[in-house]
Order: C-alpha cells, then structure tokens, then sequence
C-alpha cells in the first residue's frame, strides 16, 4: 500500500511507525529485552526460553504475543462495521490502552507490557484493506523486502535503460518508514532514560493527537466539516 501513498500519507504513517518504535524501545529497555510491537523475536526468545528450561522467560514473551494478536482481534470486531472511520476508531483505541499503560506504571508492570502489546496490535488495523491489513505499521521485515525489490527494480531500469513502468525512487517510501521506527525506537529509549516508564504520556498523547488528524481527515471527506476547518498541511496528510 506504501506505493499508493501520497509522500504526506507516507510521513503520517511513518509517525505512526515511530510512535511504535517509541513503544518498543521504552519496553525493550523496561522490561528486560521483550519486544511490545515486534512479535516475531518475542516468538524465538519463546522458543529459545522454553529450550532452555526458562519457563518463565516462554510466559512472560507468549504471554505478550497473546496480547498483541488480542488486540488486533478486538479492534478488528470494533471498526469492522465501520467505513471511513476505522482508521481514527482504531488510534483511539490504540491511544486509550497506551495512557492505561502510562497511568498503571510501575504500579503494575507485566498488565503494563501486556497493555502496550495490545495497543500496538491495535494500532495495526487502522490501514485495512477488504478486511487485511494494507500496510505493516509495527514491523519493518516485509518493509525492508520491499525496500530491497524496489531498489533492485530501480538498479535494473538504470542498468538496462528502461523503466518499464518502474518507479526509480519507489524505494524511498520504504526506507522512510523504515527510518521512522529506527528514529522512534531511538526517542523512546532516550525519553526512557530521563523520565523511565513516564516516557509513556508522551506516546499515549502524541498517537491521542495523531487519532485526532485522522478523524478531521475523514470527516473532512465526508463533507461534514467545512473545506477549511483543517489546515491545508493536514487535508492531504494521511491520503
């Protein structure tokens, strides 16, 4: 779906990106090497942990899974019946278990883990194409392949002279949101390191802000809000 995007679409999903790169970093920190929006090494550390005789470690990493894949499924029953606005349901949602991550803290640290990891799964329902996820928000492998196809592709139309259709700089949309989880990932460790688990009010707020964007977007296109009452940076932002 990236190479469908308009370049601010791009920038709008890649701060979303960020954001849960944030979330990861904060986490990957906190508690220990666990990943919040990343199931694929939460799996192998299951695995290895289970190997290795550390039952605890195989709960604690499936426990996350779990959570995560029971976001996308309850988010996924929410915005089902919507149309144009699953998108800004979705990041509320999300949004709304990031501040209940935020506000139990320390107080409760693994309903903490298990809150991010569920909105993180939410979050990724909010680009939905005929019922499946469009664009990967939260895990950059299948980005990174593309990204390499479509640097490949581009390599190939210099060398041979030839577009065929193929668009040279198609690539960068695929590094960028490749970057924003990189950049993200970084902010949340650094915000970590200063405020520890209070990193998590700024996150909570900037995906609350984000939701925001996206339902004046949408209902923007609905026509039930005036042509002007969005900024023009904003009309075409997540388009």
């Amino acid at each position: 779906m990236a190479k469908n995007l308009r370049w601010r679409g791009i920038l709008f999903a890649g701060t979303i990106t960020a954001m849960a790169g944030f979330v990861d970093g904060v986490g990957f920190v906190h508690f220990g090497g666990y990943f919040l929006s990343f199931m694929s090494g939460n799996s192998t550390r299951s695995s290895a942990a289970l190997m290795t005789g550390d039952v605890t470690g195989w709960i604690n990493a499936m426990s996350l899974v779990a959570s995560f894949v029971a976001g996308v499924v309850i988010a996924t029953l929410m915005t089902s019946p919507l149309a144009a606005l699953r998108r800004p349901v979705a990041m509320y949602f999300s949004a709304a278990l990031l501040l209940a991550a935020a506000a139990t803290g320390t107080i409760q640290p693994h309903a903490t883990a298990l809150l991010l990891a569920a909105a993180m799964g939410v979050v990724n329902v909010s680009y939905t194409r005929s019922g499946e996820v469009s664009l990967g928000l939260t895990y950059m492998t299948g980005t990174l392949v593309k990204l390499g196809q479509a640097l490949g592709g581009a390599i190939l139309s210099v060398l041979t002279g030839s577009n065929r259709g193929t668009n040279r700089l198609l690539w960068l949309r695929y590094a960028v949101l490749w970057a924003m989880i990189t950049v993200g990932s970084l902010g949340g460790v650094l915000a970590y390191l200063h405020l520890g688990l209070g990193s998590l009010w700024i996150v909570g707020a900037g995906m609350l802000l984000w939701a925001t964007l996206a339902l004046l977007q949408e209902l923007r296109a609905k026509g039930e809000l005036p042509a002007d009452a969005t900024s023009g940076a904003h009309r075409e932002l997540i388009e």
